[in-house]
């Protein structure tokens, strides 16, 4: 599929500081079509508690009129931050009341959108939803797409602030859209409950940055002696078991436990600080994370087994897997995919005893293996699969 018109919306910030799904398929969609990335629109409750954040204060100045919201990013990819405020409406109990205010706020997106469709002549476009159900929930009828396809990547029934309402609101979106993508097959076979045009197109991840990786160790962990078992990524008490990471450390204690990522309140109070063989780093550059991933022996995910982990694809264990690391994992529905080249533990006990054979295994052989696996999970792959799915649609419209 090339040369068309994509118009972007959803959940994550392209001025994000995290890995994004969505602006990676977002780049491999400018390599053939023209692409708008619409950012949320700010809401109430943000623009007045969190104003002097910096990420506020630049969407406020666009509200105002200070600044530009839309910029080029390349030939065929613009980003828009939109103009306008939209109420927050979360808390709200009255569904009726509810339902009249988010039209309102789906309204008032869609308005700050328009302007920018006529200035890039976008007079036809695929409408491409983020796993946004609110504030995303009506701009099918507002902007009338020729194609709207919703994406599942996370289980958001499962997540704390969707809970209220997403058991309502999501099935209506996935049902209303002429399309779902899902990068996993648990939310693929959830999204087939409400809408049978449901696709799986597996994930893909920056494999440009693991080429020619530096096998300097990082000067943090230089001194560091015995065998490391590290995890990249976000540590969130509510993903991460740990429990599970408190068991490995007092285990062995001749292992380095090595945490590379930001913390929430939960793991900077936890007991794992107290652990002589627990190293916390912090978060790190996106481009500095292959070198750690390279210093470590193992590399682990240890999950809680919840209905928001459950389903969801990984994309850590790509970028463990492209260094060829041995990885240790929770066994979920999502992980499956990986049993060939990975371990995967269903109790604390298990990450310890698999950690061990992991070391214990580890050969050229299964280095070239993993490494081919990671590769055939490119984002090229990923967007070729949703191009698919979009054209037979197409065909029925």
């Amino acid at each position: 599929m090339q040369g068309e018109n994509i118009v972007i919306v959803g959940q994550q910030p392209w001025d994000t500081e995290l890995g994004s799904n969505c602006k990676d398929i977002a780049i491999e969609f400018s390599r053939k079509n023209r692409v708008l990335y619409v950012n949320s629109p700010l809401d109430r409750y943000t623009s007045l508690y969190h104003r002097r954040q910096p990420y506020v204060r630049r969407r406020l100045n666009v509200v105002c009129g200070k600044e530009s919201g839309f910029s080029q990013i390349n030939e065929n990819l613009w980003v828009l931050y939109p103009d306008c405020i939209v109420e927050s409406i979360n808390w709200i109990e009255l569904w009726s009341l509810f339902n009249l205010i988010n039209k309102l706020n789906n309204k008032r997106f869609a308005k700050a959108i328009k302007k920018y469709l006529k200035e890039l002549n976008f007079d036809k476009f695929i409408l491409f939803n983020d796993n946004e159900i609110l504030k995303c929930r009506y701009l099918k009828e507002y902007l009338n797409p020729e194609v709207a396809v919703y994406y599942s990547r996370d289980f958001i029934l499962a997540a704390p602030y969707w809970s209220k309402r997403a058991a309502a609101l999501e099935p209506d979106i996935i049902r209303k859209n002429d399309l779902c993508v899902a990068n996993s097959m648990y939310l693929t076979n959830y999204c087939k409950q409400y809408n049978p045009n449901s696709h799986y197109i597996g994930q893909g991840f920056n494999l440009e940055l693991f080429n020619d990786v530096d096998q300097t160790r990082p000067s943090d962990i230089k001194s560091i002696t015995g065998k490391i078992i590290g995890y990249v990524g976000v540590l969130h008490s509510s993903r991460l078991d740990i429990e599970t990471l408190a068991y490995i450390a007092s285990s062995r204690p001749e292992w380095k436990l090595v945490l590379v990522g930001p913390e929430d309140q939960g793991f900077k109070q936890s007991v794992l600080h107290k652990a002589p063989n627990i190293i916390f780093l912090g978060m790190k550059k996106g481009n500095e994370l292959p070198k750690y991933i390279n210093a470590f022996d193992v590399c682990i995910n240890p999950q809680f087994l919840t209905p928001l982990t459950i389903g969801n694809y990984p994309r850590k264990i790509d970028e463990y897997l492209i260094m060829g690391k041995p990885v240790v994992a929770l066994l979920t529905h999502a992980m499956e995919i990986f049993s060939e080249v990975t371990y995967l533990a269903k109790n604390k006990e298990e990450y310890v005893d698999f950690i061990e054979l992991a070391m214990k295994e580890d050969c050229e052989e299964l280095r070239n293996k993993r490494k081919a696996i990671a590769q055939s999970h490119s984002w090229e792959n990923s967007v070729n699969a949703i191009y698919s799915a979009i054209q037979e649609v197409k065909e029925t419209l």
